[in-house]
């Protein structure tokens, strides 16, 4: 079986991939893709990483995790969805790296589905922006504290994913950047679901209608009505000509409210940010969709 874990990062859209799946759940049905409900295992998969912490796994783990979780359906290919399964908001940055508890936690999935084909996809976040929405969640009060003394520009997601790599080396990672979303939100649904290129989703362009006026949207849909036949490339490049013109300022400018930091800095972690993106593409094993 092929098992495909959806674990966000927070603050990004991870519930509205898991609305969007199951928009499209009875058409992916028919294909042998299952999207279970995230009431069926979110819990049940939280309590098993608590367990695994202090013991080792049942030898029916899986049987008993797949019957909760598939309730008799059968599926070649299961959909789970979870940001909350590398930890909470306030536990996912530790001295500086993001999500700790990643690799420990894969290393037990990869335990109970042993024989079972694990695959990785998660939306990363520009620090400069991710950084503070935890911090408002995190207990801690001071930033220096919530930091653990590490300077924020040496904060990068390709240290996560390579300690990842290094733990479950079988385990194929797909990530994206949250800010391109938009652009790319059908390929990221299709890359999931396990669709050939070019295959139509409902929903496909959800974000693109939340940052984009009104009358742009309808002329860019009607752009594509008259040229049906243009390829995925192509179709981005018309997205972002549309934007120029019909982008909705306030949903595409994001204020931030850091205590200590300046404009110079964040435009330095956002350099970062983009240079650490295009290593983490040369990362073996890891897959990066890009606009």
């Amino acid at each position: 079986m092929q098992l495909v874990f959806h674990t966000g990062a927070h603050f990004t859209e991870e519930e509205r991939l898991m609305k969007c799946l199951l928009r499209n759940n009875e058409a992916f049905a028919e294909r042998g893709v299952s999207v279970p409900g995230p009431g069926k295992y979110r819990r049940l998969l939280r309590a098993i990483m608590s367990a695994l912490a202090s013991s080792e796994a049942a030898e029916n783990a899986r049987e008993v995790l797949l019957d909760a979780i598939l309730d008799n359906e059968q599926a070649d290919r299961v959909l789970l969805s979870d940001a909350h399964l590398f930890g909470a908001p306030r536990t996912v940055v530790r001295q500086g790296l993001l999500y700790p508890k990643a690799p420990e936690r894969l290393v037990y999935m990869s335990q109970i589905f042993q024989h079972d084909e694990i695959e990785l996809f998660m939306a990363l976040r520009n620090p400069a922006t991710f950084l503070p929405a935890v911090f408002e969640k995190s207990p801690a009060s001071e930033l220096a504290d919530f930091m653990g003394g590490v300077d924020p520009r040496a904060v990068r997601w390709s240290d996560t994913l390579l300690r990842i790599r290094e733990a479950v080396p079988q385990i194929s990672i797909t990530v994206w950047c949250n800010e391109d979303a938009p652009l790319i939100w059908a390929q990221i649904i299709r890359e999931i679901v396990g669709l050939e290129h070019g295959e139509k989703v409902v929903g496909g362009f959800d974000l693109l209608r939340d940052i984009m006026r009104k009358d742009g949207m309808q002329r860019f849909l009607a752009y594509l009505g008259k040229h049906p036949n243009i390829n995925e490339i192509q179709q981005r490049r018309v997205m972002m000509a549309f934007l120029d013109k019909f982008a909705i300022e306030d949903a595409i400018e994001e204020e931030l409210d850091m205590p200590g930091w300046t404009e110079e800095l964040v435009e330095e972690m956002t350099q970062t940010y983009e240079e650490d993106v295009f290593a983490i593409a040369r990362i073996p094993g890891v897959q990066l969709i890009a606009p």
